[in-house]
């Protein structure tokens, strides 16, 4: 199948994209292939909407009509130790008058149907395994092919996979998407700036009882239960009706690899200032998500020949905001007005143009201007690091001198020697829960008959590496109990891979110590199916 263009991955980014595709030329030929087995299905965010961008892709369109859901009524912002809470002035970053609290799932649904509607080709369920290149430039994807056995041979439903070419692919994949991944490599798009860092998202949806509810409420908060030497924070946001989503974010340049950011966010809900809001209530669903927090100086170069990075795919999230969708909006229309002006002048091979008119938008100005807040508390710390931002935010205003730099997150980890272990609690399975029966709730589901989509490229350095020098932290570091390891009582230690369980996060391919795991795509419609409120 061709088109003029292929947009891989149905987030905002890739959605909007292909609906400014269609604004600006119906007659293009836009097709947007998504490896959830629904448009929403895995996405996973917050979430606080700045609606900016959806309204300057929807200039003519009534308001009401776009899902909104919650304006936020009030920012607070909280300090945390063991015991006690203090309440500080909301950065003001983080200031949310004019935005929304939403379903970002149920966002991209309304958006998908804007697309169809306007005559762009949405295929859910197919997953691009494969990037399609002659002479040297990108020329579409492969889909995966279906009805592969564990053991890689054709079962009775094999399917082949299709391919899916373009005069230009958008890619927009989301965070350390696995296409994105190779054409980072292939095309030396890192070669010129600092590595991308990473946090993990975890989050649970929770309906609270009436008179715990504080309708646009966004709560977020910092210190315990994390050790000041880990950046991290919460987040609870009250919308709708009585749901509270609930959200813990470590970032993935921890140290201690006895660390369990499943485990921290279940400890968070036991704080004194916190418990109350969960008392009497129902907890609905789980999922998570790793997320760029490199800002401005970890960008790769945008564009190869043939394509184009967009949003989370790219990198394009605002840190101290805690904010992308509205980032990867912009990016996605920016790249579509981009492409839209090379089909019509000549075909050149690199787009070019749309990094030089992503620089131009608002989006280059706001990465700008907060670019040294989150590399200044991986580089002071906690306390350090609130000093820099203030410093940074108060008295240069986003213009200081110089610029922090990022590091990679696979390198910070700690020898298990060196490291003191971490005695989480047992969960009482009405406030904590464990990480299966979570993975229940996230409605994940992979065809057991297939290939694991978590390769290791040595499978020795399981043991060798991970497990004798490091203790195995995938064992803690995965949210979904991925990865166990066995055999210890019988000092045979062999580690097993659980894959069914994936919720897609990708931290395992982001922290494993040696980049030994890679995550593939697994059959198209595999992975978490996270309901309407997450």
């Amino acid at each position: 199948m061709e088109f003029d263009v292929l947009v891989i991955g149905a987030g905002p980014g890739g959605l909007a994209a292909a609906i400014r595709l269609k604004q600006i030329d119906p007659d293009l030929s836009v097709c947007v292939v998504e490896k959830g087995g629904e448009v929403g299905a895995h996405i996973l965010s917050g979430a606080v909407l700045e609606p900016r961008a959806l309204k300057e892709l929807f200039r003519e369109c009534d308001p009401a009509m776009i899902p909104l859901s919650t304006p936020v009524a009030e920012d607070r912002f909280l300090f945390l130790t063991a015991k006690k809470s203090y309440q500080l002035p909301t950065p003001p970053q983080m200031h949310n008058a004019g935005n929304y609290i939403v379903s970002l799932g149920n966002v991209v649904r309304w958006l998908g149907q804007q697309a169809e509607e306007a005559g762009v080709e949405i295929y859910p369920g197919f997953a691009a395994a494969e990037l399609l290149m002659e002479e040297g430039r990108i020329v579409g994807v492969a889909t995966g092919d279906m009805g592969i056995g564990k053991d890689g041979q054709p079962t009775a439903s094999y399917q082949r996979g299709m391919e899916l070419r373009a005069t230009y692919t958008i890619f927009a994949e989301g965070c350390r998407g696995s296409l994105s991944k190779q054409l980072m490599q292939r095309f030396g798009l890192n070669a010129k700036n600092d590595p991308q860092t990473y946090g993990i998202g975890i989050k649970e949806l929770w309906e609270v009882r009436p008179e715990k509810f504080r309708k646009g409420l966004a709560m977020h908060s910092i210190g315990w239960p994390l050790k000041s030497d880990t950046y991290g924070g919460s987040f609870l946001y009250h919308f709708g009706e009585n749901l509270v989503a609930y959200g813990f974010v470590v970032g993935l340049d921890y140290k201690n690899p006895y660390l369990s950011p499943f485990q921290e966010m279940q400890r968070f809900k036991t704080h004194p200032a916190i418990v109350s809001v969960f008392e009497g209530a129902k907890r609905i669903s789980y999922g998570a998500r790793a997320l760029n927090e490199g800002g401005l100086q970890s960008l790769p170069k945008l564009t190869f020949p043939g394509g184009v990075l967009v949003g989370c795919a790219a990198g394009t999230l605002n840190v101290p905001k805690i904010k992308g969708t509205h980032t990867a909006m912009k990016s996605g229309m920016v790249a579509a007005e981009a492409l839209a002006a090379a089909l019509k002048g000549g075909k050149p091979a690199e787009v070019t143009a749309y990094a030089d008119m992503l620089r131009a938008s608002w989006v280059w100005p706001e990465l700008h201007e907060v670019r040294n807040i989150r590399p200044g508390f991986a580089k002071f710390g906690l306390y350090g690091g609130l000093a820099n931002a203030a410093l940074d935010t108060y008295v240069f205003r986003g213009k200081a001198p110089w610029t922090l730099r990022n590091h990679s997150d696979h390198e910070t980890l700690l020898k298990a020697g060196a490291a003191t272990p971490i005695d989480y609690p047992k969960p009482d399975n009405k406030l904590t829960f464990d990480r299966l029966s979570s993975v229940f709730l996230s409605n994940t589901n992979h065809e057991e008959n297939q290939p694991a989509h978590l390769v290791l490229r040595d499978p020795a350095k399981a043991i060798s590496v991970n497990w004798n020098e490091y203790r195995s932290p995938e064992t803690r570091y995965c949210p979904a109990g991925v990865y166990e390891i066995t055999g210890v009582e019988q000092g045979n230690p062999q580690l097993q891979i659980n894959a069914q369980n994936c919720v897609h996060c990708k931290t395992c391919d982001i922290k494993d110590p040696t980049q030994n795991i890679d995550w593939v795509v697994p059959e198209g419609a595999g992975g978490p199916n996270y309901p309407g409120g997450m």
